[in-house]
């Protein structure tokens, strides 16, 4: 089980090397494209948010009702050893530890806006998150915005297509694994 983890942690500072030199994937073949990550991916507020800090196990992502998610979050996961204290780092601000998860929240939403401003538009730059906890295992996961069906006032018509090609451009990788989500409450039949 060591070589998994090692292995996995591996691929993660591969995908921080990549994304340090400016390959963020999704456009044509790079270096990314060929490591392995989790794509979670399922309808608006059907509860991608609520996995994810699961998985965690803390409560880190920007919540409210319609779009929330505008940009790709990519998130890395490694797990540290013993008793020491849980923190993340941002790519675009990595002298700076957050130790304070309801920090970590704001500034998913501060860089969210600092790219599509304060509107409820999207956009493929990918926020790149790390998070260090001894409650967690080495793994990549990819929160992506959600598939809707019609574009509500403030975003544009092609709305729609624009998440859907997103979406795809991380599904159709040949080393994802698509994380479906779909809210409990609704018939899997029915289910985007």
């Amino acid at each position: 089980m060591a070589t998994m983890e090692s292995l996995i942690g591996l691929v993660n500072r591969i995908q921080r090397a990549c994304t340090v030199l400016g390959d963020h994937g999704g456009e044509g073949m790079s270096l990314w494209e060929a490591l392995p990550s989790v794509a979670v991916v399922g309808g608006q507020s059907s509860g991608k948010s609520s996995v994810l800090e699961s998985v965690v196990g803390r409560d880190f992502l920007p919540r409210g009702s319609g779009i929330v998610t505008r940009r790709p979050l990519v998130l890395q996961l490694h797990k540290t050893e013993g008793n020491q204290s849980e923190y993340a780092e941002f790519l675009h601000a990595p002298k700076k530890k957050f130790t304070d998860f309801a920090a970590v929240r704001k500034e998913i939403a501060d860089e969210t806006d600092r790219i599509t401003g304060k509107t409820k538009q999207i956009s493929n730059i990918p926020i790149h998150l790390s998070i260090y906890s001894p409650n967690v295992v080495n793994l990549t996961l990819i929160d992506l915005p959600g598939l809707t069906k019609v574009a509500v006032e403030g975003q544009s018509q092609s709305i729609v297509e624009d998440i859907e090609n997103m979406v795809r451009s991380y599904v159709e990788k040949p080393n994802s694994i698509i994380l479906a989500i779909s809210p409990a409450n609704q018939d899997i039949a029915t289910s985007d």
